[in-house]
């Protein structure tokens, strides 16, 4: 029987960076499906000015997701983003441009999300506006996205509301305070997964995604 995990993330967050490693192995693994749920959690309301208490506080929680998984934080990612002053920690373009992506080509858009979150936490690169993100699409090789990314329409930001809607609808759900949260969905069964064995190992899920 097919397995669903619906992974409910913000491609802004340090610890959904941090479990990209192991959703990519099960993305690859025969029986499991791996829906990708943009949460929205930090665009909009959740958007904010990055100022030196925020800064640090983030600098201080992405050394722990790098001990803890291996993910790399860069210097550069330090002082290009977490030092600049005015550009917004803001996930809203970002998850406008993974929705470009799954109209276009769902099958790349983990690669995408891997892709921006390289781009922000390696190569210290601002991936906060819609031109920067075009860009690299582009590069990715999705000329089509990144044309819908350049010029949203109301058909892409329609389609973008409605995927964090059902993303915020699986949190309610299942009371998910943050990102990432894991739902495994069997048959008619859904269920929360432990989202600390997303930062470890794909065996660690895949464990948790027995029907019970």
């Amino acid at each position: 029987m097919i397995k669903t995990l619906h992974y409910l993330f913000d491609p802004l967050c340090g610890w959904c960076y941090g479990a990209t490693p192991a959703v990519s192995e099960l993305l690859a693994t025969p029986g499991i499906v791996v829906n990708l749920s943009p949460t929205g959690v930090f665009s909009g309301e959740g958007a904010r000015a990055m100022d030196d208490a925020f800064a640090n506080f983030a600098w201080s929680n992405d050394q722990r997701i790098e001990r803890l998984t291996g993910q790399r934080f860069s210097e550069r990612y330090r002082h290009r983003v977490l030092g600049d002053r005015q550009q917004l920690f803001d996930s809203g373009p970002a998850t406008v441009a993974l929705t470009a992506v799954s109209l276009t080509d769902p099958a790349r858009e983990l690669e995408s999300l891997k892709a921006i979150q390289h781009a922000r936490y390696v190569d210290g690169s601002d991936v906060t506006a819609l031109a920067a993100l075009a860009s690299l699409l582009k590069g990715l090789g999705l000329a089509q996205a990144a044309a819908r990314v350049a010029q949203p329409d109301a058909d892409l930001l329609a389609a973008n509301a409605a995927r964090i809607d059902q993303a915020k609808a699986l949190m309610r759900e299942f009371s998910a305070r943050g990102v990432p949260t894991l739902v495994a969905e069997v048959g008619t069964k859904r269920w929360l997964l432990d989202p600390g064995a997303a930062g470890s190992s794909r065996a660690a899920l895949i464990s948790q995604l027995e029907v019970t």
